[in-house]
C-alpha cells in the first residue's frame, strides 16, 4: 500500500460526514411482557403521535428522522418503558422492547442515565453490533475487547484479560447458565468457535469488576448474554471465506413453542498461511446449537440450550525463517520442522430452565446443565533451527539471506494428553418484589466435577550438539568447554494420572432498594456469597468456605447535567477450578486455596449533547488487593499455575468509554485504559503480574456514505502496551522482566447494504429478504507486526539466550454475506 493511498484510506475513515435533512422514518415492533406473551392495547407514543399494538402485540408507527425521539411505552399492567434513539431518513427499524414490573428497559442510543445498566454499572451492548464490526474472529468477544480494561493480543483466541486478571478469571452466561472452554487449548488458532452463536444473541451485558453478588465466583468480569426468542420463521445465512453459519427460528401456531438453531462452520486456515510458519494446515470447527422455548401457560416458562462441538486441528509445520534485530545488525532463525500434531475437542453441552410466576411478586426459577469435553492432545514435532547473521547488502545477490550460523540446534516436543471431564450443575434461585421500591434475589447450587485426566509430555533441546539439562534442576551446563558428567534428562517433563473430583455447593442472596434523598434519586444493593468446597484426587482435601460480602450505591442528583454516579466493591473469592489446581509438574494439589480480593469501583456517568446528538462518557477508577493468589505463567493462552497460593497482589487503574452518535444513526465509541498490576511472591518483593498491560486505546466507528447510504464503513482499532510474556515458562520470573512489543491492529470492513436496517429495497428480487449485503474486509489493515510470545534460542558467540518473537497474523483480505429471510 503505498503512501498516498494509505493517507487517502486515513482520511476516508476518519471523515465525518454531513447530516441529513430531517425527514421521517418508520418504527415497528411487538411488545411481549417477561414472559414472551404479547401485549394488546399498549400505548406507543411519540412527540405528538401515538398508535396501539394489537392483539398480536404488534405496532407500526411513522417518526422524525435525524433527531433524537423518545418512545414512550405504556399499559395500565405495566411499567413505563422509554427508549431514546436517532433514526435516520427512510430508515425501517425494528424495536421489541419487554414490559415488566421490575425495571426500566434501556434504549439503543440512552439519553437518561437511570436505566438498570447504568445503575449497575454494566455496558451493554447493541447485537446487531457483533455481525458488522470486522475482526479475524468476529462476534461477542471482539467487541469485548474493544471495551476498557479488557486486553487481548491475540486476534485468533476468544480470550481477554480483564483488569489484570486473567483469562480463567471471567464468568460466562448465557441465559443464566454458565458455560466453560475446553482445559488443554494452549494457543489461540487451537480455539476456533467461540460457545455464543452470534446470530442467535439477542442481549449482551458485560461488567469489568464490582458485579453483584447474584453473579458467581470470579474475580475480574461477567459476560451475560441473552439468546433471542423467535417470534415469526426466519432464516439466516451468513458465508465467508473463513466458514460460514445458518440459523432458522420456527415458531409453532399456537405460539406456544418456539425454536432457534445455528450451524456454524469455521476453517481458520486463511489466518494461519498468513504466519511466517509454512505448514500443511487446515484446522476446521463446527458446532451446532438449539434454544427451545415452550410457554406452557403464564405462569410456566421451559427451555432448552443444547451444542455439541468439534474442533479438529491438524498441523503439520514445514519451515519458518524469522528476521529481528537491527538495521545494523539484523537476525534471523531459521527451522525446518518434521513431524505433526493432531488434536481434538469435543464438547457436548446442555441446560434445561423452568420459570415458575407464582404471583405478580414472586418468581422462581431452576435450571440444571451438564457439560462434557473429550479433548486430545498429540504431537511429535522436531524442530531443527540455525541462528545467523542476515546479508543486509541491498546489492548482493544473497540480500536477506543467512550468511553467518551464530547457534544451531534442535528440538524434539512429544505429547501424549487426553482429558475427559463432565461437570454437572443444578440451581434454584428466587426474586421476590417486596414493594414497588424494594426487591429480594436469592439463589442456592450445587456443582458436580469429574476429570480424568492423563499427561504424557516432555522436550529434549540439542543446542549446539550438546543435550541440555532441565533448567528447574539448577545443573550448571558450561558444555563444549567442560564435559557434562551428569546424567541426561528432557528439557521438560511432566508424566501424571489424574482423577479429580469436586463437589461445590454455594449460594447467594441480594436485596436491593431504591429511593429519594431530597430531589436525588439513589439505588443500593447488599448481598453475600457464600462457596463450599473439596477436592478428590490421590487423596481427600480439605473442605474449604469462602464468604463474599459485596454492595453498590448508586446516586442521581437533579442537577441540570446529566450526571450519575456509583459505588461499588467488597469481598471476591475464586475458588480453584481444575486448571487452578494442576501445578507445573502436571500433579494435582487437592488444597488449593480460593483466590481472594477485596476490591472498590467508583464510577460516573456523563450524558450530554454533542452537535444535537446524544453521547455518554462513562469513566471508572479501581483498586484490588489480593491474597493467596496463585501465581502463573502464559504462554500464548495456555496458563500454566504454580497451585500453592504463595503470593500477594494488587491492581489498580482508570478506565474510560466515551461512546454517541459521532454518525447521526449509527453508535461507536473511544475507549481508553490504565493499569497497573504486580505481585509479591514468597516476600521476594512485588514485580509486574503476566497481565500488567499498563495502557489501552481502542476505536470502534461507523459510518456511511451520505451520496451513497447503501456503503456503510466498520472501524475496530486497538492499541495495547506489550506485556511481560517474553519470558521462558519454566523460567523464575525474577530473572525475566522482558517485555513484549506493544500490540496494534485495525481491521477495517466495507458493506453494501442492499437491503436492511435503514436501507429499503427498490428491486423486485430483494422482496424476499429482510436483509442482504455483501462485505469486503481487511484485517490488520497496517501490516503490523505483533507478537504472542518469544521462541529462546542460544547464541554460540555469547552463550546467551536470544528471544526470537513468534508472530501473529499480517493483513488478510476476506470477503462477506450476510442474507436473511
Amino acid at each position: 500500500m503505498n503512501n498516498s493511498a494509505i493517507k487517502y484510506f486515513s482520511a476516508f475513515i476518519f471523515l465525518l460526514f454531513f447530516q441529513s435533512n430531517a425527514q421521517t422514518a418508520r418504527l415497528k415492533g411487538v411488545l411481549l411482557d417477561e414472559f414472551n406473551q404479547p401485549i394488546e392495547g399498549a400505548n406507543i407514543k411519540v412527540e405528538n403521535k401515538g398508535t396501539v399494538s394489537n392483539s398480536s402485540g404488534f405496532y407500526q408507527i411513522a417518526v422524525p428522522a435525524n433527531k433524537r425521539i423518545e418512545v414512550v411505552f405504556s399499559h395500565i399492567s405495566f411499567k413505563n418503558t422509554t427508549i431514546a434513539i436517532t433514526l435516520v431518513p427512510n430508515q425501517d427499524k425494528e424495536l421489541n422492547p419487554v414490559l415488566n414490573s421490575t425495571y426500566v428497559q434501556a434504549g439503543e442510543v440512552t439519553v437518561t442515565n437511570t436505566t438498570k445498566a447504568s445503575i449497575e454499572g454494566v455496558t451493554v451492548i447493541e447485537p446487531a453490533m457483533l455481525r458488522l464490526i470486522p475482526g479475524a474472529n468476529a462476534g461477542v468477544e471482539n467487541i469485548i475487547k474493544t471495551l476498557p480494561g479488557v486486553y487481548s493480543n491475540n486476534e485468533l483466541s476468544t480470550s481477554y484479560a480483564v483488569r489484570g486478571g486473567n483469562y480463567d478469571e471471567n464468568l460466562v452466561y448465557v441465559n443464566e447458565i454458565e458455560v466453560y472452554r475446553p482445559f488443554l487449548i494452549r494457543s489461540g488458532q487451537q480455539e476456533g468457535l467461540s460457545f455464543t452463536n452470534t446470530e442467535m444473541v439477542d442481549g449482551i451485558a458485560f461488567s469489568a469488576g464490582g458485579f453483584q453478588a447474584k453473579y458467581g465466583d470470579k474475580l475480574s468480569s461477567v459476560l451475560d448474554i441473552t439468546y433471542r426468542n423467535p417470534k415469526k420463521f426466519r432464516a439466516a445465512l451468513d458465508a465467508s471465506f473463513l466458514g460460514g453459519s445458518l440459523t432458522l427460528d420456527a415458531v409453532s401456531k399456537n405460539q406456544k413453542w418456539n425454536m432457534i438453531t445455528g450451524v456454524r462452520y469455521r476453517d481458520n486456515s486463511l489466518l494461519v498461511n498468513s504466519k511466517e510458519t509454512e505448514t500443511n494446515f487446515r484446522p476446521t470447527f463446527a458446532d451446532v446449537q438449539t434454544l427451545v422455548n415452550y410457554n406452557a401457560s403464564s405462569r410456566w416458562q421451559h427451555s432448552f440450550l443444547g451444542n455439541i462441538s468439534r474442533n479438529n486441528y491438524n498441523y503439520q509445520p514445514l519451515s519458518r525463517q524469522t528476521n529481528f534485530g537491527t538495521i545494523s545488525d539484523p537476525v534471523a532463525l531459521v527451522v525446518n520442522y518434521e513431524g505433526q500434531e493432531k488434536d481434538k475437542y469435543t464438547t457436548f453441552f446442555g441446560a434445561v430452565k423452568s420459570v415458575f410466576k407464582a404471583s405478580e411478586t414472586s418468581k422462581y426459577k431452576f435450571i440444571a446443565s451438564a457439560y462434557q469435553t473429550q479433548e486430545q492432545e498429540y504431537f511429535d514435532i522436531l524442530a531443527s533451527y540455525g541462528l545467523g547473521a542476515v546479508d543486509a547488502n541491498l546489492g548482493s545477490d544473497t540480500f536477506g539471506e543467512v550468511n553467518y550460523v551464530r547457534g544451531i540446534g534442535s528440538e524434539l516436543k512429544h505429547a501424549r494428553n487426553n482429558l475427559d471431564a463432565l461437570i454437572f450443575n443444578a440451581e434454584v434461585k428466587g426474586f421476590h418484589d417486596l414493594s414497588e421500591d424494594t426487591t429480594i434475589e436469592w439463589g442456592t447450587k450445587f456443582t458436580r466435577e469429574d476429570i480424568r485426566d492423563r499427561i504424557v509430555e516432555w522436550t529434549v533441546v540439542d543446542s549446539a550438539g550438546f543435550s541440555l539439562p532441565d533448567p528447574i534442576l539448577g545443573i550448571s551446563n558450561s558444555q563444549p568447554y567442560m564435559p557434562n558428567l551428569n546424567p541426561l534428562t528432557p528439557y521438560q517433563y511432566n508424566r501424571a494420572l489424574n482423577n479429580t473430583e469436586i463437589n461445590r455447593f454455594s449460594a447467594f442472596a441480594q436485596y436491593s432498594k431504591r429511593g429519594n434523598l431530597a430531589d436525588h434519586k439513589y439505588w443500593f444493593t447488599l448481598g453475600a456469597r457464600m462457596h463450599t468446597w473439596q477436592v478428590t484426587d490421590a487423596f481427600k482435601g480439605n473442605v474449604q468456605t469462602v464468604f463474599s460480602p459485596r454492595a453498590q450505591f448508586t446516586l442521581k442528583p437533579l442537577w441540570e447535567k446529566d450526571m450519575l454516579f456509583r459505588l461499588s466493591g467488597g469481598l471476591y473469592a475464586q475458588p480453584p477450578f481444575y486448571r487452578e489446581l494442576r501445578g507445573n509438574d502436571a500433579v494435582v494439589n487437592p488444597n488449593v486455596k480460593a483466590q481472594q480480593s477485596a476490591q472498590i469501583v467508583v464510577g460516573n456517568d456523563y450524558s450530554f449533547k454533542l452537535w444535537d446528538r446524544p453521547f455518554k462518557l462513562v469513566s471508572e477508577a479501581y483498586y484490588k488487593n489480593l491474597w493467596d493468589v496463585n501465581t502463573y505463567t502464559i504462554d500464548n493462552v495456555r496458563i500454566r499455575y504454580r497451585a500453592n497460593n504463595d503470593a500477594t497482589a494488587y491492581v489498580y487503574g482508570f478506565d474510560a468509554r466515551l461512546n454517541g452518535e459521532f454518525v447521526p444513526g449509527t453508535e461507536s465509541w473511544v475507549s481508553f485504559g490504565y493499569l497497573k498490576t504486580e505481585e509479591n511472591q514468597d516476600d521476594r518483593g512485588f514485580i509486574a503480574r503476566p497481565t500488567d498491560q499498563r495502557l489501552k486505546f481502542a476505536i470502534l466507528f461507523q459510518d456511511y456514505m451520505p451520496t451513497i447510504p447503501n456503503v456503510k464503513l466498520y472501524l475496530n482499532m486497538v492499541y495495547n502496551t506489550g506485556l511481560p510474556g517474553g519470558s521462558p515458562s519454566y523460567a523464575d520470573p525474577y530473572n525475566y522482566q522482558f517485555r513484549l512489543k506493544s500490540y496494534r491492529r485495525a481491521d477495517v470492513g466495507f458493506s453494501y447494504v442492499f437491503k436492511g436496517g435503514d436501507i429499503v429495497a427498490t428491486k423486485d428480487w430483494l422482496k424476499s429478504f429482510t436483509d442482504l449485503s455483501l462485505g469486503f474486509e481487511i484485517f490488520n489493515v497496517f501490516n503490523n507486526q505483533n507478537a504472542i510470545t518469544n521462541t529462546w534460542v542460544r547464541d554460540i558467540d555469547g552463550g546467551n539466550q536470544k528471544g526470537i518473537p513468534n508472530y501473529m497474523t499480517t493483513r488478510v483480505f476476506n470477503v462477506k454475506l450476510i442474507a436473511k429471510w
